[in-house]
């Protein structure tokens, strides 16, 4: 299957560029999933569109300021850093601008010398591995001298630095925001709740795959970086209680999606409490294990993340809602609109 399969005419202007004064106020797309139709809401729409019985996961994880601005000892050179995946003895994987400055033994200061880093190791496409060190407790540092690490799409500045985190976010270690829960509030989730859904949680700690392109012609040619998650026993119980009781999971997010598929994979269908690390490719082809419904945001043309949708709910399908959320000048990527694919209802199952 050809990446240019997934290609879209997106305009610039219906790029996000900042987040709406109310997380709730953003417009929902709801296409079904079986049969393709799309109608027009907005986001607190959603409490209307699950069921009592039904089961909302979400990612919990927590995005770091996880983007330093550096002075390159040797020349002072301004060099910006990504801090992606932590390795152990203050060892981190980065992403460099520009890496071609940074070789092994290169050191970076941060803060005055705050915090310093030596290069240990190169990697692909401006990544580059490096030693930290420091007096104090690194965590505090990172939040003094670090900035949310927004994506490049996104060209303005967040003057609101928690408007790139969820307000459910509990559990540090995301390179970048699980973005489809930046729409709920503690108002919505307790509105689901008194409906009689339920609201369960796993970890996905957002790395490495998130800023890089596909860069193959051929979708099978593609690999995914790893990302850890963490699914609890207390989630994975309500999953197999939900599908034993007729409920639909609905996942928050790629990021949701791809623990819970990741870990129904590897359990013949089941899913268990589990950990590690995952780097599941869903495209079309793929069978869905656990979830049922899915909500998003509006993806990247040719994006990993489109091809999972378009798994999900059929290439067809995905693309023909995709032009109609261009055509209704729907806004798009982490500060965009919100998409519902619907599963099927009770009574529409009967």
């Amino acid at each position: 299957m050809e990446v240019e399969d997934f290609d879209f005419d997106l305009p610039e202007h219906l790029i996000a560029q900042t987040p709406l004064l109310d997380r709730t106020a953003s417009r929902l797309l709801v296409m079904g999933r079986d049969n393709g139709i799309v109608t027009h809401k907005h986001f607190r729409d959603l409490v209307d569109e699950l069921e009592a019985g039904d089961l909302l996961v979400l990612n919990d994880t927590k995005v770091l300021p996880a983007r330093l601005i550096g002075t390159k000892e040797e020349t002072g050179a301004t060099i910006e850093v990504l801090l992606l995946k932590e390795t152990g003895d203050d060892r981190w994987e980065t992403l460099v601008k520009p890496s071609k400055r940074i070789k092994v033994g290169t050191i970076v200061t941060f803060g005055d010398g705050l915090l310093q880093a030596e290069c240990t190791a190169l990697g692909e496409q401006g990544g580059r591995e490096f030693k930290f060190s420091y007096d104090g407790i690194f965590y505090e540092l990172l939040d003094q001298l670090g900035q949310m690490p927004l994506p490049p799409y996104i060209t303005e500045s967040l003057e609101d630095q928690t408007r790139y985190q969820t307000v459910f976010a509990k559990e540090r270690g995301s390179a970048a925001a699980p973005t489809a829960g930046l729409h709920f509030t503690d108002e919505i989730l307790d509105a689901l709740r008194e409906k009689g859904v339920q609201i369960a949680f796993i970890t996905l700690h957002v790395g490495l795959g998130t800023f890089r392109p596909v860069s193959v012609d051929t979708i099978e040619d593609h690999t995914m970086h790893a990302e850890y998650y963490v699914m609890t026993e207390e989630t994975a119980a309500l999953v197999r209680e939900t599908k034993a009781n007729g409920g639909s999971v609905v996942a928050v997010g790629t990021t949701s999606t791809r623990t819970l598929e990741t870990i129904a994979s590897e359990n013949n269908g089941e899913v268990v409490a589990a950990s590690g690390w995952t780097s599941i490719f869903i495209y079309p082809g793929y069978e869905f294990k656990a979830i049922d419904g899915l909500v998003t945001n509006f993806h990247l043309p040719k994006s990993t993340l489109l091809m999972l949708l378009s798994a999900f709910a059929g290439r067809d399908h995905v693309m023909r809602a995709y032009e109609e959320a261009v055509k209704e000048q729907y806004r798009f990527f982490s500060f965009g609109d919100a998409m519902f694919i619907r599963p099927a209802t009770r009574k529409e199952r009967g």
